[in-house]
């Protein structure tokens, strides 16, 4: 019967005899784990060798010897040499030191399990009664998915006196709550408050715990009940009681996001505060819609604006002479306006463009036309945000059609 232990080697010894491949792999393990590895070999492999040239392992060249055994906490015998390891094995278990023995498990008093680390806990697999390697990484593979991509409560429950909250900043992809990335998706099930707009993967939020906080700070075009201001003041405040909060934000946090004003603010505060990217709708609604931002033979470049204010005469100027592809975010309300300043750039009225509503959602929808036509047909589509507005040859529904 094998009994599952958790062994701290922290700054501990620990023996490796072997160079080769599997004497590699469990020093690596080690040393992620932070032991003070001792690696005896007479040769070691590349993958050895660039473990040895870090400081937490020493390698003594040379063969390995019981005596080695002496003063460490744990020993991996593993010189693909059977009486070598088994004999360093059996002199760890009459010193009262556990052992692996790669080969032969059974010569050995511990077992390396296959692990899995996600938000803050370790999960390990090991085989009871005869080993069975490949059966125990299937079954550690199949628990690290499910901990990946499982709607699973992993809020820490206990804390140390005195700990102090932090701000998780999450990019939450454009809308699909299956394009947020696996990061982003384990800090939700790790927080105690999420403060989250009214774009990305808010599906996600009606399946939290009762007891975690959500706050709305959601805006609309024209419409913002929370300012600015006030949304960092609540960061700040809820990570200052001590709670983890993560700031869920759709498409990518530091593209229009105001990702960086929210970092500043809990930076001022003494807030400690991770970045977790997202998937921009800048690349991913032209790309939800079948468009390339980019095509060879038809344009290589690509300008990203907002839709708030006139657009820059540079983007303007690229965009008109079909050298590059322009992608309007957050562009309805001044559709009309937007059009009406290429067009006095000198942008052909036959030029494509493509306006993506809801990318990713069920809602999706995609309205094509020319400079000359689709602000008649944004109106009578009733188009309206949040909506991704592409300009350029790369928007022609055909393009992708003439293979």
């Amino acid at each position: 019967m094998t009994t599952l232990l958790g062994v701290d080697l922290v700054g501990r010894p620990v023996l490796v005899a072997g160079g080769g491949r599997v004497a590699a792999v469990k020093a690596a393990a080690l040393v992620e784990d932070g032991a003070l590895v001792h690696v005896v070999a007479p040769f070691i492999c590349e993958d050895m060798v660039d473990l040895v040239d870090g400081i937490a392992v020493t390698w003594s060249q040379r063969e390995v010897d019981v005596e080695d055994v002496a003063g460490v906490w744990f020993v991996v015998a593993a010189t693909g040499d059977r009486p070598v390891d088994q004999a360093l094995c059996a002199r760890a278990t009459a010193d009262r030191i556990f052992s692996v023995c790669a080969g032969a498990a059974e010569h050995g008093t511990a077992r390396n399990p296959a692990v899995t680390d996600h938000a803050g806990l370790r999960v390990g697999v090991v085989s009871n009664g005869r080993p069975d390697p490949s059966r125990v990484v299937g079954v550690r593979d199949a628990l690290a998915l499910h901990l990946e991509t499982a709607d699973l409560d992993l809020r820490a429950r206990r804390t140390a006196p005195g700990a102090k909250g932090r701000v998780i900043l999450v990019g939450g992809g454009p809308g699909a709550e299956d394009l947020i990335t696996v990061r982003g998706r384990q800090a939700i099930a790790e927080a105690d408050v999420v403060v989250t707009d009214r774009l990305g993967p808010t599906t996600l939020l009606r399946r939290l715990p009762a007891d975690v906080e959500v706050i709305d700070v959601g805006k609309t075009a024209g419409h913002h009940p929370v300012p600015q201001h006030e949304i960092n003041r609540i960061l700040v405040e809820q990570a200052q009681r001590g709670r983890r909060v993560v700031r869920l934000k759709g498409g990518d946090p530091f593209v229009y996001g105001r990702g960086g004003e929210e970092v500043i603010a809990c930076r001022e505060a003494g807030v400690d505060i991770d970045l977790i990217p997202g998937v921009s709708s800048a690349l991913s609604a032209p790309g939800a819609a079948g468009i390339p931002l980019t095509h060879r033979g038809t344009v290589g470049a690509l300008h990203v604006v907002h839709g708030h204010e006139p657009i820059d005469p540079h983007a303007l100027a690229g965009v008109a002479d079909e050298k590059a592809t322009l992608v309007i975010l957050m562009g309805v309300r001044l559709l009309a306006d937007h059009v009406r300043d290429l067009v006095d750039a000198g942008a052909g009225a036959d030029l494509p463009v493509a306006i993506v509503e809801a990318a990713t959602t069920p809602r999706q929808r995609v309205t094509t036309g020319s400079l000359s036509s689709i602000v008649t047909l944004a109106r009578g589509a009733s188009v309206r945000a949040p909506a991704v507005i592409v300009v350029g040859r790369v928007a022609d529904p055909t393009l992708l059609a003439r293979g």
